[in-house]
């Protein structure tokens, strides 16, 4: 799976978010830290919104861009 994120140098290295997700976001003292670390907060958001829909009824749809 695959996310768009936002990675912006600050003075302290490197900020990310994930535009997609609202207040998804982490940092690194390295670009490759702060992908690393985004990487990580996704999956723990999504994994948040995943237990918030056990036992609702879920369905999929497809979205073209």
């Amino acid at each position: 799976m695959k996310y768009k994120i936002a990675l912006q140098k600050s003075d302290e290295g490197y900020c990310a978010s994930a535009p997609g997700l609202p207040g998804c976001w982490s940092q690194g003292t390295t670009e490759a830290e702060a992908l690393k670390n985004i990487s990580e907060a996704i999956r723990e958001y999504l994994s948040v919104v995943n237990e918030k829909l056990v036992g609702a009824e879920i369905r999929e749809v497809d979205v073209t861009v």
